[in-house]
């Protein structure tokens, strides 16, 4: 269950990148049952633990070293976003900064021969053509815009927190639920979303809506954010679905249901640029660009203040959209983003915050130290016993003895500060035969 890429990396931290062969048959099947049936996920957590489990399954056949394992663990992550969003440099970066946390040559090399490889072997089965279709040519409309943006950076990160923070809310939520088996709570989680879906007011989009094509918070989303992409949105709608995507993916994810974060993180983004753009744009008329610009930002600000991996979030908004002309306010919103997303989240992501509140605290793709945990106050000595410049060599060994401590302050008749004395200067003096010497 869940979006999949905090269990590999896990594995990748802490098991030498050893994933269970059986994973990747059973996340497939699990993910697609989700998805299919109309659940509120993305597939690049799926995808991910699927290449991921696929790479360490070689590494172990091959009776690879540990860290070996982990260089095909992220080089089955990065072919796998490649070949799904045909996004080769997304995949690669993706695989660098979140699953392994470091970027290295020897690490970066074989991770782009198996991105090239799966996107090449993608755009065959699939064909040559970004994610999402862009009608228009966005760029800057006005250098005022840049005072917009950087609050729609801060609004990204309250979005991308309220995710996060609920998500887990919502799986606390159902853990809690005793009295109901564990296989049973994806269901009520989908019949939660059933009912949250035809709740929410039929909203005219596009065109007036029919049954085929509502509820817009069912599975990916991808249509409804090539709808906000090509301005077609009203400020109700967008801001209605930003919300019950929340819900929609919280109950998912939450009950236990199997897929990703990512798709949910830029349909929100879609939709609260769109929302954003429409406010601004009412607000100072002519000013703004067009809605499709504030979406294709705000996608990338929430991804990035959800997941904390900014230079995924840019690279792969290029790829998924072909669109290079908006990059510079692109950058600005998603550092913004997730600079203060980190701080509201105490520097965990959507991503490591699940592994947190296991115990597992991982710091660029390793486990913390444990004395990184440990205060100084926990250990430090606060009863010390000082020696004074009359002490006796005889007298301060006993001292030593008696406290066990290495060092200790040295102290005129006033209580001053003078030095400090070590069992090795003791040692030293000792070799001298001088007991009574101060």
């Amino acid at each position: 269950k869940g979006h999949g890429v905090p269990e590999v990396m896990e594995a990748v931290a802490l098991k030498g990148g050893r994933i269970r062969p059986r994973v990747a048959v059973v996340k497939s099947l699990a993910s697609s049952i989700t998805i299919g049936s109309g659940g509120s996920a993305g597939r690049e957590g799926p995808i991910v633990q699927i290449g991921s489990a696929i790479g360490s399954t070689i590494g172990q056949a091959l009776n690879l070293s540990d860290d070996r394992i982990s260089n095909l663990v992220a080089c089955g992550a990065a072919a796998g976003i490649a070949a799904t969003f045909n996004a080769p440099i997304a995949g690669v970066i993706f695989a660098l900064e979140v699953i392994l946390g470091r970027f290295s040559v020897r690490y970066f090399s074989s991770v782009v021969v198996a991105a090239v490889a799966a996107s090449v072997i993608g755009r065959v089965a699939f064909g040559d053509l970004p994610a999402f279709a862009i009608p228009f040519e966005y760029g800057i409309n006005s250098l005022w815009e840049f005072l917009f943006y950087p609050i729609l950076g801060v609004l990204a990160a309250l979005v991308g927190v309220i995710f996060t923070r609920s998500l887990y809310w919502s799986e606390d939520l159902f853990d809690r639920i005793k009295f109901l088996p564990e296989w049973f709570k994806p269901a009520v989680g989908g019949a939660l979303l059933g009912l949250l879906a035809f709740a929410y007011p039929l909203i005219r989009l596009t065109q007036p809506v029919t049954w085929s094509r509502i509820p817009q918070v069912f599975n990916v989303g991808y249509d409804v954010i090539e709808s906000a992409l090509a301005n077609e949105l009203v400020f109700s709608a967008a801001f209605i679905l930003l919300i019950a995507k929340i819900l929609a993916t919280n109950l998912t994810l939450g009950s236990g249901g199997s897929g990703g974060v990512f798709a949910p993180s830029l349909f929100m983004g879609a939709m609260l640029g769109a929302s954003f753009e429409l406010i601004v744009n009412r607000l100072f008329p002519g000013v703004a660009a067009p809605q499709g610009a504030y979406a294709l930002v705000g996608m990338a600000a929430v991804f990035a203040a959800a997941g904390h991996a900014p230079i995924t979030a840019v690279i792969i908004l290029f790829e998924l959209t072909g669109d290079y002309r908006i990059i510079l306010p692109l950058m600005l919103t998603v550092v913004v983003a997730t600079l203060l997303s980190q701080q509201l989240l105490h520097g965990e992501s959507i991503y490591t915050l699940k592994l947190s509140r296991r115990g597992v605290r991982l710091e660029r793709g390793r486990d913390r130290d444990i004395l990184q945990g440990v205060t100084i106050d926990e250990v430090m000595s606060r009863h010390i016993e000082p020696v004074f410049l009359d002490t006796t060599l005889a007298d301060l060994a006993d001292i030593f003895v008696r406290t066990h401590h290495h060092g200790l302050m040295v102290l005129d008749a006033n209580g001053k500060l003078e030095g400090v004395v070590t069992i090795t200067d003791l040692e030293q003096a000792r070799q001298k035969n001088l007991p009574d010497t101060t």
